[in-house]
């Protein structure tokens, strides 16, 4: 047997750091957006192509972990359990979030003084995405969770289709016993190749960030800024608020720091930043959140989970954005009213899951529901709606990282050194 070094490994050069590449990326988009704009927008397709790439592994990465995790667990009861902790977690934090969103609204006044005419607004854009908001029901969420194949769950790469199915794969499996080894050890080796891939896509990530980044400021511009800055600026700080303030104490009271949580996931949060889809960085988060000593199990089920049910930045968005509009547009409303809006958003945000630009639908959605507030008010934010998109994706992904290692503490598979480890620079690089 050959022997094995104790030596260190070697430092990997700062060039080669995911995200030193993706901050450089970045910055070049930024750049391009502002002095070319015309070339800078043809750069779209670099974007979405990433994009696309990453969720073409998202399905099988969710379903590998979640079977296996499941499969391997003795007690089938604790998936029930993490499963309920993990959504009442999301309940409390997502509806925390509206209620921040529309006291920050109220305290600033981000809309007052306009005096806008809606009869005024351009509502060509907008009617495309109230179109939308018929995907937002009740009956078609429930629906949109059971997939027409076992296998169409994969195919179409719904997460929670594929959450769905499985859990359900996990548990026949789990019961299946000493027949359904071969299967559970094949998965387990499927696993490796899977992750290998990821690392080998996020190869391309600088491209796109780069592309998502310059067609961002080449269409829009940094002028864009200046028309809303107020109310981009007030979503941002308490967006960063949130985080900071609220899943700090959260973080602190489990023992651990969301700032250094943060630094750990610094690659996955400029990934997040250049592409404005936490998505794109949702097979790391799982891959990572594992390294930081969060059981596998509970990585499964709370992580995909949580990109559905526990959008703190969205819900956020949702409030702040609807009586901005209320108050750019002069429209009184009533407490009652409010606490409509403020409803309807839980609801309506459950049911984005999956949706493109699903936080501008869902404030369609929402707004909908009050007919004195003027949905053609959302032209109000179209030009600027891209670049909130970006604080949104952040906040999602931060409240779902902290809520996994919250979930993974509650239910004592927290690998406590792991983490600590982990959070301190000690884990090892990015691949």
């Amino acid at each position: 047997m050959l022997p094995t070094s104790s030596a260190p490994a070697a430092p990997v050069p700062l060039y080669k750091q995911l995200y030193v590449q993706v901050l450089i990326a970045i910055a070049i988009g930024v750049l391009l957006g502002h002095f070319e704009p015309h070339y800078a927008t043809k750069l779209k397709p670099l974007g979405d192509a990433f994009i696309s790439l990453v969720k073409m592994i998202i399905a099988p990465v969710i379903f590998l972990t979640i079977v296996t995790g499941i499969a391997s667990m003795t007690h089938l009861q604790a998936v029930g359990r993490v499963f309920g902790k993990a959504m009442l977690y999301f309940l409390f934090f997502s509806t925390l979030a509206l209620i921040v969103g529309m006291l920050v609204a109220h305290a600033v006044q981000p809309g007052a003084g306009m005096n806008v005419n809606v009869a005024d607004l351009d509502q060509k854009e907008v009617r495309s995405y109230v179109e939308k908001t018929h995907d937002l029901t009740i009956v078609g969420f429930l629906m949109d969770i059971i997939p027409k194949s076992l296998i169409g769950a994969l195919a179409d790469g719904n997460i929670l289709q594929t959450l769905f199915v499985a859990v359900l794969f996990g548990v026949s499996l789990a019961l299946s016993g000493e027949r359904g080894r071969p299967v559970l050890v094949f998965f387990d080796a499927m696993t490796a190749p899977v992750f290998r891939l990821v690392h080998l896509l996020m190869r391309t990530a600088p491209l796109g960030a780069l592309g998502a980044m310059a067609f961002t400021i080449g269409k829009y511009g940094l002028a864009a800024l200046a028309n809303l800055a107020w109310l981009v600026g007030c979503f941002y700080i308490t967006a960063l608020l949130f985080v900071l303030v609220v899943l700090g104490i959260v973080a602190r009271l489990c023992g651990f720091s969301v700032l250094k949580l943060a630094r750990y996931l610094k690659a996955e949060l400029l990934l997040v930043l250049g592409t404005s889809s936490s998505e794109s960085a949702l097979p790391l988060l799982m891959e990572k959140m594992e390294r930081a000593g969060c059981e596998k199990t509970v990585v499964g089920l709370v992580v995909p989970t949580g990109y559905s049910f526990n959008l703190d930045g969205t819900n956020i968005y949702m409030t702040l954005a609807a009586l901005f509009i209320a108050q750019a547009t002069n429209t009184d409303l009533t407490l009652g009213q409010q606490i409509t809006l403020l409803l309807v958003a839980m609801l309506s945000s459950k049911g984005a899951a999956g949706v493109t630009g699903a936080g501008f639908i869902t404030l369609a959605a929402t707004l909908s529901v009050v007919p004195e507030l003027p949905v053609a008010g959302m032209a109000l934010i179209l030009g600027v709606d891209r670049f909130m998109s970006e604080c949104r994706s952040l906040t999602n992904f931060m409240g779902n990282a902290v809520a996994t290692v919250v979930v993974s503490k509650w239910e004592r598979a927290l690998d406590t050194e792991a983490l600590d480890r982990a959070l301190n620079g000690r884990a090892g690089g990015d691949d």
